[in-house]
């Protein structure tokens, strides 16, 4: 019932559109007929607004994969760069977060690994709301940080990587089917933030699926039982993403090459010295204002990215 209304709030957005233009367009035929410039003027105004709905919509037509509806887990690993990377994990997680509540969606941490010196090897978050995978997918690669070092005492200019990756929340226990006798649980003491009670019990979980080698960690939270829940939470979405991949790369045999958000499939470059620009190398598309994109600004490089799917697509 849930995707019925949404798939006819789809529907009806569109007839929307194409009751509005044919509605113009029989205005347009009459200010034409009675000369009225500036009625015609009003009507190039009201003309804008309805092309501007129509992009929108029309970008919309990227989010009808099978996952895109959903929620999402999102993880950041810092890569090679060292402290360096660990402080750009921490720098993309703001800029993330920031661009998540723009848009109104719900952020929970489940999941930070602190640095020794600064920054965060790696960080996952659940994102709620509407199309949170469909719009977080565009952002899964390796992205490429060139700053002057802040923790170099000779100002020598570094560069940075770090791992984003977007996987769709399991909607049902028959999605993917995990046996508890597969699982490998470990129970330890949270080396996070979260207050005295954290610190004393052990509360932190690790959870390793036995049979992929994948390995889940929790430990923001003071409960025990909440952590493990979190975890089997991200555990069933990288189950769920690595069948995904494997249908995938099955479809690529046909469709032509996949790229996966692995290392050395870099999507995106920040430059912040000796110039400032960033530029997505997927689409082409770029800026020249680093800070508005640091600081959450990033709804134009998401509509590249669907344009490009919409054009793949056509093709």
């Amino acid at each position: 019932m849930t995707r019925l209304a949404g798939l006819k709030d789809k529907v009806d957005a569109w007839r929307a559109i194409e009751a509005e233009a044919k509605e113009l367009s029989e205005l347009f035929e009459l200010a034409g007929e009675e000369g009225d410039e500036a009625f015609v003027q009003e009507l190039t105004v009201q003309l804008a607004g309805l092309a501007s709905r129509l992009e929108e919509r029309e970008l919309s037509l990227a989010l009808s994969g099978e996952y895109d509806h959903r929620d999402a887990i999102m993880a950041i690993h810092a890569g090679a760069g060292g402290t360096d990377s660990m402080d750009w994990t921490q720098m993309l997680l703001r800029m993330y977060l920031r661009w998540l509540e723009s848009r109104g969606y719900k952020t929970s941490l489940i999941d930070l690994s602190p640095g020794e010196e600064a920054g965060l090897k790696s960080a996952t978050v659940e994102v709620a709301g509407a199309n949170a995978f469909g719009y977080l997918k565009a952002e899964r690669g390796v992205h490429r940080l060139v700053r002057i070092s802040p923790f170099d005492s000779s100002h020598a200019r570094h560069t940075s990587f770090a791992l984003v990756e977007a996987m769709p929340v399991v909607e049902s226990a028959t999605e993917v089917e995990i046996d508890s006798e597969d699982l490998r649980i470990d129970v330890f003491r949270s080396s996070g933030k979260g207050g005295q009670n954290v610190q004393k019990n052990a509360t932190a979980v690790r959870i390793t699926h036995i049979p992929s080698g994948i390995t889940v960690s929790c430990q923001n939270e003071r409960s025990l039982q909440r952590n493990k829940d979190f975890a089997m939470k991200v555990l069933s979405a990288r189950l769920l993403e690595r069948e995904i991949e494997r249908k995938a790369k099955e479809q690529a045999s046909v469709k032509g090459e996949h790229v996966s958000a692995e290392w050395g499939n870099q999507i995106r470059s920040y430059v912040l010295h000796p110039y400032k620009m960033v530029k997505d190398h997927r689409t082409g598309y770029e800026t020249s204002d680093a800070e508005a994109v640091l600081d959450g600004s990033l709804d134009a490089f998401v509509q590249a990215y669907q344009k490009e799917s919409l054009g793949q697509m056509q093709r």
